[in-house]
């Protein structure tokens, strides 16, 4: 089984949100309620933390998650839920990200588990762009094999231990995501390919695009996220 910490510090500044990005509604709901119900109705997860914007802990009433305050960035919001996840394996989502469902949770978790030579699993999507690599002059210096290439999504799991060594050696100002702690400290990372639409909302218009997918889903919101929270 598994502890879920779910990334909820988001300041919004770029959604225009006036407070917390997590706070804000999307599909009758705050944002990041939504990540908390996939990981109660997921079958590998045991326990969920959520890590929110220091001082707005009373902001996030939520009974099926262990509420923290984050930092100041992504990667010490993390570690401030790493320090009450005990659990062996550890899954990070980021509250932005409301379309996740228990099935993509417990399929990162399910390849992690089955494979002891891993230290991580992340869920990506292929890329479709052509991708340029680009130098500081503005010269295209060569075009990647896109083939090749896969756009990191969250949830992302850990084995805890390898994520804790990460995080304690790993240059938190500048990871981008938690995988590429691990990676640099030597852990081995897979990648599942994301089966459906999981979009981060970060923009104004990622809220529309959210509330279509989800307006989309049978004309309603799924079955499974009607349920408690």
């Amino acid at each position: 089984m598994a502890t879920a910490i779910i990334v909820a510090a988001g300041s919004g500044e770029r959604l225009g949100a006036g407070g917390p990005k997590a706070l804000v509604e999307v599909a009758g709901r705050p944002m990041y309620e939504w990540s908390v119900i996939a990981c109660e109705d997921s079958s590998r997860i045991e326990r969920t933390v959520l890590a929110v914007p220091p001082g707005e802990a009373e902001s996030f009433t939520v009974a099926a998650a262990v509420v923290v305050e984050g930092g100041a960035t992504r990667s010490e919001s993390v570690a401030a839920g790493l320090e009450v996840a005990e659990s062996d394996i550890v899954v990070i989502h980021d509250a932005a990200r409301p379309m996740v469902t228990p099935e993509l949770f417990d399929a990162a978790i399910s390849a992690l588990a089955g494979d002891p030579d891993l230290d991580g699993v992340i869920v990506a999507a292929p890329v479709s762009d052509t991708v340029k690599q680009v130098g500081p002059d503005g010269l295209v210096s060569r075009t990647l094999d896109r083939s090749e290439l896969m756009a990191a999504r969250t949830p992302q799991v850990f084995r805890r231990e390898a994520l804790v060594k990460a995080f304690a050696g790993g240059d938190l100002a500048s990871a981008t995501d938690d995988a590429s702690l691990v990676e640099a400290a030597g852990g081995r990372v897979a990648a599942i390919e994301l089966p459906g639409p999981n979009p981060k909302v970060t923009w104004p218009t990622d809220l529309d695009v959210v509330e279509a997918l989800f307006a989309r889903s049978r004309g309603r919101v799924p079955d499974w996220r009607v349920r408690g929270c």
